[in-house]
């Protein structure tokens, strides 16, 4: 006996099934994964089988695809019984349910309903030499004038022995239909118009936006830049030369075309610390294709210069509808950005990969592009001023025919194809998006702080706090002149431990009661003692508040004040903990700036209370 053969599932399938079976008689319904990617779709719509004590679900991988990575892990979060691939084949079902083209589909002894597990279909795909309808293995054709496959609209992907695979090919948009009637139309038959149920949960959440943004650790007056990209070399994280318009030897450095190390750099080291909030959101392909630990080690500078990577399967969409601009590509979540109304600039956008009459291609005409050798700040800054929602309103209406209503079409679809009628007194739900974790950016890079008191009566600082990567050079020098005070800030965890040495400023975060640190009064003292080049020593205790210790020996609680809301300010306590410390050594004391002092970050004004707790008796 083979060690696939020991792998068959016996219950609630196999040969002797029935002896073993609690509820019997269900109706089967075959959940067919091909990788992660084709998986969150397939996920979005398993609520609608809830409640529905007639059916039990099943789960299977095609193997077919390159990117198997993470498909276990993901099954078995699911919690539903997983057929080996043969199994699955070998085994009737009611219903087979997949969202994407690839293995022996054809196989599968089922009526099948196939989704798209992007915004429609747009990709021009080479059809692979083996025979094997395998959609990710990442060849493109190149265009010499001759007809390319779409993937997902074209025979070579819908048809077998002439005949479509699928029983219902689901489509979200009547353009859809438009192109593959005159690419396949045997197809055509089989369509079914259903809408699109990952815009309709992006639609469902959009009120959330508020709380989305907190939870994303977006403070007032700051904005949320979501760098988006798909896989493959002509990606935005791709980086090839092909990928966007450039001036190589600016983009890259010396010697390279690679857009990626330059565009990190800038989102690090461009982008004021107060004034802006990044995040990335990347293609689970991306993930799983090079390795999660592999891509956070590409990703590493960035992001202890406060970068948050968005995990491959939840969060992404939060962090589109929170964002205030997109720095994206070819993707479907730069598109679905698009649709609701958020700027996009393109930073990589091959139309050649594209369908040129599908709606993504016409994104690539609309949107404006990243140009590499002018400032990553110029450019995003214009997006967003220039921004008209207008510009995609005809891109936006071709996302979804039906807006809203995926939901009870998609299970009408599928209780038809069983053979049974529809849960009686229950509205087919989506699933909400849920509300992410509170995840303030944490920089452990140093960061350069340039301040400037505005005003003394009352107490008035202006702070501009930037990440000072490797040997980058610095975007503010120009702007130093004019400042009071520049200083460095470290914090205690960071990696370029031999600049604690020479910090103007040390920071901590922990909470006050954590036994190996704190309490608050301890530590500063201590780093004090261990950083003699330090003037100030900062315990960030909590997302708006701070502790600090001067040279002098004054113990300081600085607070942000309560907004017309209530909700506390949440701008980093560090940058309060600056402000102070150029207050300070312009000859000025911390009695002076009590009880009340005015931090300003960009265009924004932070009013932060001044508690003197302790003063050195020196």
């Amino acid at each position: 006996m083979t060690g696939r053969e020991t792998a068959r599932l016996r219950v609630p399938v196999g040969e002797d099934a029935g002896r073993w079976l609690t509820r019997a008689d269900c109706r089967r319904v075959l959940i067919v994964v091909h990788n992660v990617t084709s998986a969150t779709r397939l996920l979005d719509v398993l609520p609608l089988f809830h409640d529905d004590v007639r059916v039990q679900l099943f789960a299977t991988c095609t193997t077919s695809s390159p990117f198997l990575a993470g498909v276990p892990e993901l099954l078995a979060r699911a919690g539903l019984p997983v057929l080996p691939w043969d199994q699955a084949k070998d085994t009737k079902f009611d219903l087979a349910v997949t969202a994407s083209y690839g293995g022996e589909l054809g196989r599968i002894q089922s009526k099948l309903a196939v989704l798209s597990h992007g915004v429609g279909y747009n990709k021009r795909l080479r059809t692979p030499d083996t025979g094997h309808r395998t959609p990710d293995t990442g060849h493109r054709t190149p265009d010499t004038g001759h007809r390319t496959p779409v993937f997902g609209l074209s025979p070579e992907w819908l048809l077998e022995d002439g005949s479509p695979i699928a029983t219902a090919t689901v489509l979200s948009h009547p353009e859809q239909l438009e192109r593959l009637r005159s690419s396949c139309p045997e197809v055509v038959p089989t369509t079914v118009l259903a809408g699109d149920p990952c815009f309709d949960r992006i639609l469902a959440a959009l009120p959330q936006r508020d709380r989305f943004r907190r939870a994303l650790g977006v403070g007032p007056g700051q904005r949320l830049i979501v760098a988006s990209s798909t896989w493959a070399p002509r990606s935005l994280f791709g980086g090839s030369a092909e990928a966007g318009r450039a001036e190589p030897s600016v983009a890259g450095g010396a010697g390279t075309d690679d857009l990626l190390p330059w565009l990190l750099s800038r989102l690090s080291t461009e982008l004021p610390a107060d004034e802006y909030r990044t995040t990335a959101v990347l293609h689970p392909n991306i993930w799983y294709g090079h390795g999660p630990g592999q891509v956070r080690a590409w990703l590493d500078n960035a992001q202890r210069a406060g970068l948050e990577a968005i995990p491959p399967l939840e969060g992404w969409r939060q962090a589109l509808i929170a964002a205030d601009c997109v720095l994206g590509d070819h993707s479907s979540v730069t598109y679905y950005a698009a649709s609701i109304g958020i700027p996009v600039l393109l930073g990589a956008f091959p139309q050649e990969d594209l369908d040129p009459l599908s709606p993504v291609a016409a994104l690539g005409r609309a949107a404006p592009h990243l140009v590499r050798g002018e400032s990553l700040r110029a450019q995003i800054d214009r997006t967003i001023a220039y921004h008209d929602r207008s510009r995609y309103k005809e891109l936006a209406e071709q996302t979804s025919s039906s807006p809203g209503e995926s939901a009870s079409l998609l299970r009408r679809l599928f209780y038809s194809l069983m053979g049974i009628p529809e849960p009686e007194g229950r509205s087919a739900l989506l699933d909400p998006l849920s509300l992410p974790p509170y995840v303030p950016a944490h920089r452990t890079v140093p960061v350069r702080v340039l301040a400037r008191t505005v005003s003394t009566e009352p107490p008035e600082v202006s702070v501009v706090r930037h990440c000072v990567v490797g040997e980058e050079p610095d975007p503010y020098e120009d702007l130093a002149q004019e400042m009071d005070s520049v200083h460095t800030v470290v914090d205690e965890e960071t990696r370029e431990s031999g600049r604690l040495q020479i910090a103007d400023v040390v920071v901590r975060r922990a909470a006050d009661d954590d036994p190996r640190l704190g309490p608050a009064t301890a530590w500063t003292s201590e780093a004090l003692a261990w950083y003699p080049h330090c003037g100030l020593a900062v315990y960030v205790d909590g997302p708006d508040r701070c502790i600090l210790r001067t040279r002098a020996g004054d113990l300081v609680r600085l607070s942000a004040a309560a907004g017309p809301d209530g909700r506390p300010d949440l701008c980093d306590p560090a940058a309060y903990a600056s402000a102070l410390h150029a207050w300070i050594v312009s000859g000025r004391t911390v009695r002076q700036a009590a009880p009340e002092i005015t931090v300003r970050t960009g265009s924004t004004a932070h009013r932060v209370t001044v508690e003197h707790i302790e003063t050195s008796s020196a």
